[in-house]
């Protein structure tokens, strides 16, 4: 394999090639797909973790390396180059000065490394443009690039002509008029009360529905109420006079006059600045007065109230609306993520208020004050004052080369005060969510006001 110098090129040893990025510390790997002038078509010529398919490119995780496949034959003809990146990800160093060695490897069809490239003298660091696969002529080549970006991966997308969008001011509170302390016009008296004009004699009628039916039965009738409610087992209603956030694409019906506002409004530069802030789930703001009703698949629902002595971790797929006085935190899942059907993120959520999430079916609830395991896929939420690992159950030998297994690779375990969420499922609506929790110490009664099934 040739190592690459900084500005070196080598010509594709296929037209389908692959580069593998490694580091030390946690770092998110894209493909940006650009023009002759250097620039981005649209937002969707940014290939990463959370849009992983684009024109003859696309993303994957292996566990241990980010990688980006390249078809050049499935490449738009309007596309000069493909610039592979990485920046790091928040949750270790803030610069490549103390993360460790970067590596990027670009490999054949058949999965051989033909070239690699080691950026060198990093200092402060936290976005690097390790390759660009570019077109010469009718060929293609690859070349170690090594530029490096103070403002991680939004410096990059700004570099790269992808807008990052800013958070819009807050509409400012209208002012009363008159001011405080100053004389208001005099009320007009209120006029006369009228006599009620005579009705002609209606026919009696059979109630308000004009059919009978078990479905006008008081069961399912609209629960009452202020605030995030369960409306029988697999919907919420909220009875909104204010604002909540729910997940994007769950609300079912509403009465009343109702605003919605999709958070991620703004494209791929939005998703990045969410990724950057902390916010990565799929969520929309909805305000006014009236009653919003939220359900997602037909997937069971549950309440939870936080009391604000312990935060709630749970997999960001299992999110269908909370209080806007909760805030939370996007982590990504390392290790076991790749081998299994997990995803990438965790949500920690933190503070008073009340969340309403999801399960594929009715949970059990087990209390952790013992060692505890569960499987990846069926782990739904835990109190962040747990603290998780991933064990292996499978050991490698013969029978494990042979394609021998017990189907159970790999589980999560759970240490501490609090408790765990388990699906009867072991297929979720996203991805698994890990991760390590932290907060103050407290148990199941004191770390949540409330308990699922309310």
């Amino acid at each position: 394999m040739r190592e690459l110098s900084p500005g070196e090129n080598s010509p594709l040893p296929s037209s389908q090639v692959s580069v593998t990025v490694t580091c030390a510390s946690p770092v998110n790997t894209s493909a940006v797909l650009l023009t002759r002038a250097g620039r981005v078509r649209s937002d969707d010529d940014l290939i990463f973790y959370n849009q992983a398919y684009g024109p003859g490119v696309s993303y994957s995780a292996d566990g241990r390396a980010d990688v980006i496949t390249v078809d050049t034959t499935r490449v738009p003809a309007e596309v000069e180059t493909i610039a592979v990146t990485a920046s790091l990800d928040g949750t270790g160093p803030a610069t490549f000065a103390t993360a460790g060695t970067l590596r990027a490897e670009l490999r054949d069809t058949s999965g051989i490394p033909t070239v690699s490239f080691t950026p060198a003298r990093l200092t402060s660091e936290a976005g690097v443009v390790c390759m660009e696969i570019y077109r010469r002529g009718d060929t293609w080549k690859v070349r170690a690039v090594g530029q490096g970006y103070d403002d991680g991966l939004a410096g990059l997308a700004r570099a790269f002509g992808i807008q990052v969008d800013d958070d819009p001011p807050p509409t400012p509170d209208p002012i009363p008029w008159p001011p405080a302390g100053q004389n208001a016009a005099p009320a007009q008296p209120p006029p006369p009360p009228q006599p009620a004009p005579q009705q002609p004699p209606q026919p009696q009628q059979q109630g308000v529905h004009a059919m009978n039916s078990d479905l006008f039965a008081p069961a399912h009738a609209e629960v009452s109420g202020t605030g995030i409610q369960k409306q029988g087992s697999k919907m919420c209603r909220v009875g909104m006079n204010g604002e909540v956030m729910a997940r994007s694409g769950s609300m079912v019906a509403y009465q009343g006059d109702l605003k919605f506002e999709a958070l991620g409004s703004g494209g791929i530069g939005r998703a990045i600045r969410n990724t950057l802030t902390g916010e990565g789930v799929p969520l929309m703001k909805v305000t006014g007065r009236g009653d919003l009703f939220l359900a997602d698949a037909a997937s069971d629902v549950h309440l939870i109230d936080l009391d604000g002595t312990d935060g709630l971790t749970i997999n960001g797929a299992n999110v269908l609306a909370f209080d806007s006085t909760l805030s939370y935190d996007v982590k990504r899942m390392q290790g076991a993520a790749a081998q299994s059907n997990a995803g990438l993120f965790n949500c920690v959520f933190t503070g008073r208020g009340r969340i309403a999430i999801t399960t594929d079916g009715n949970p059990v609830v087990l209390t952790v004050d013992q060692q505890t395991f569960a499987d990846p896929n069926a782990a739904v939420a835990w109190s962040s004052s747990l603290q998780t690992s991933v064990k292996r159950n499978d050991s490698f030998n013969l029978g494990t080369l042979m394609g021998r297994s017990t189907g159970e690779r790999f589980t999560l375990a759970f240490s501490g005060q609090g408790f765990v969420v388990v699906q009867p499922s072991e297929m979720p609506p996203g991805g698994l969510i890990g991760g390590t929790g932290g907060g103050g110490q407290s148990g199941v009664q004191g770390g949540l006001g409330g308990l699922l099934g309310r």
